[in-house]
């Protein structure tokens, strides 16, 4: 009898195994179907762009609510449409000789992680911004079908506050914190 209760003990441990090894994933991002959208206010114009997505991979335990990874951001891919601007830009502002990547690294979500459909997260990590970290919470919007997972978020980054230069001359003001939206699209898949 003992030993029954014994290899029945063994084989539902063996069997949860898989599953409980399933719960880590990785998302692996699509540079190509993703981007980081900006937006800066300023006094009597608004300047909108975008920036591109260099590389992203991110392993997620739901059973634990921590994650590991970056995305990587390529510093000198700034496009507002103004060529003259995005120079500034990159060369006062971002400095991308000396900085030529901005990452984020997340370390932790607050949220239900749904294995399918829509989940809303608040996801905690380092925000690395002209070679400084910084924490930071962004809220995410995360849809999951099939292997595929899209997930969409909102910061507003205080770039002067964290020391950055300001851009503003003379009578052309800008706000000193700009508006990101993060648009990251790819696969999901079983973690190493």
């Amino acid at each position: 009898m003992k030993n029954g209760f014994a290899a029945m003990l063994l084989s539902a441990s063996l069997s949860l195994a898989p599953g409980a090894h399933a719960q880590h994933r990785t998302f692996t991002v699509n540079p190509g179907s993703s981007q980081v959208a900006f937006a800066l206010g300023g006094s009597g114009h608004h300047v909108q762009g975008t920036f591109h997505v260099q590389s992203g991979s991110i392993d997620f335990d739901p059973g634990a609510a921590t994650m590991s990874g970056s995305v990587v951001v390529a510093a000198g891919s700034g496009n507002s449409g103004d060529k003259g601007r995005d120079k500034k830009m990159d060369s006062d502002v971002l400095e991308v000789d000396r900085f030529a990547e901005i990452s984020f690294m997340p370390k932790s979500y607050q949220g239900t992680l749904a294995p399918a459909g829509d989940s809303a997260l608040q996801v905690s990590g380092i925000f690395t911004l002209h070679g400084a970290p910084h924490d930071i919470t962004v809220p995410m919007q995360v849809h999951i079908e099939g292997s595929n997972l899209t997930a969409k978020g909102h910061l507003i980054v205080p770039y002067v506050q964290w020391g950055l230069k300001d851009p503003s001359v003379f009578i052309l003001k800008v706000a000193k914190a700009v508006d990101i939206d993060l648009s990251l699209a790819g696969t999901v898949s079983p973690a190493n």
